[in-house]
């Protein structure tokens, strides 16, 4: 009885690493929009945006993959499908729906329906995978939402008469992302964490440029220094290092709870923006932020 509770506590301890890889993963990414708003300063279309944080992200994706795949066998033809499809999925395609949907929607809107993602992969875990939702998985995930919807939803207003296309645009990119955060979940059992996220985020940086040459001519390619140098910090701190720590956080503990915990990130945009870009910190955010937390607390208590 004491040698069982004595290696329970071992195993407890263990899924903290994952918790916060998917944290620290989530605050990185976060961060993108803060870089985004200052580019956007200085002239710079989101296309352009794009192209330039992937070209400078993908010379260290693709270091990352031939490290990770020394002295491992070569990929097969279901291995390059896979891979193929989760860089198109959920780098490539989630970003450009987004970007799409937001061209008719207000951001309070789009902010609240990417915030259906972890329902999403929970609900696809179930049916593609058939894996198990606790009482208290849900109920942690409905604290999280609580913070949520505390936040963004009273600012939630529909104008427009495109609405409803930028809301299904929205929409297709949170089930393009959710779809890539399962599948993951099992492919990395097969490939490792670091391998895969290389090739796929290769794949999607290479789908990224080629979009910028195909909807734009190689002039739009000038841009301000500080754009340059922003996308720099935006490829290293905002992509590589948080695309690396939400898969190991995805190996630990799981996509789904991965993806619960990402939720921390989104409000952390906000207190960044508090921070940088001298946004209004209201009580809405304060309250908001602390059921977030509350909700991720409890998902690890309890997990």
């Amino acid at each position: 009885m004491v040698s069982g509770t004595l290696a329970a506590g071992p195993a407890h301890k263990a899924l903290w690493p994952g918790f916060v890889f998917a944290v620290l993963g989530a605050i990185a990414f976060s961060g993108k929009a803060i870089i985004v708003k200052l580019a956007y300063r200085h002239g710079v279309d989101a296309v352009t945006l794009i192209m330039y944080r992937m070209l400078f992200a993908l010379p260290m994706f693709l270091v990352l993959s031939w490290w990770a795949g020394r002295g491992k066998a070569a990929l097969t033809r279901r291995d390059w499908s896979a891979v193929s499809g989760l860089g198109f999925s959920g780098y490539y395609l989630a970003s450009f729906l987004d970007f799409a949907g937001l061209q008719y929607i207000t951001a309070s809107l789009e902010r609240l329906i990417l915030y259906l993602n972890p329902t999403l992969v929970l609900f696809l875990g179930v049916l593609l995978f058939k894996q198990k939702v606790t009482k208290r998985q849900l109920v942690s995930l409905a604290v999280s939402y609580c913070g949520v919807l505390l936040v963004f939803g009273h600012e939630v207003t529909l104008l427009g008469s495109n609405v409803a296309l930028g809301a299904a645009l929205v929409f297709g990119s949170v089930v393009s992302y959710a779809l890539y955060l399962v599948y993951s979940g099992e492919e990395v059992k097969r490939l490792g964490a670091l391998r895969l996220t290389g090739l796929a985020t290769s794949i999607a940086c290479v789908l990224c440029i080629a979009q910028f040459f195909l909807l734009r001519p190689v002039g739009a390619m000038a841009v301000a220094p500080e754009v340059i140098w922003l996308s720099v910090l935006n490829a290293v701190a905002c992509t590589f290092c948080p695309v690396l720590l939400m898969m190991l956080a995805i190996e630990r503990i799981g996509a789904p709870m991965a993806s619960q915990v990402g939720m921390f990130g989104p409000l952390s945009t906000i207190l960044m923006g508090v921070l940088i870009l001298g946004e209004p910190f209201t009580m809405w955010i304060a309250a908001g932020t602390i059921l977030v937390l509350a909700g991720i607390w409890l998902l690890a208590k309890w997990r």
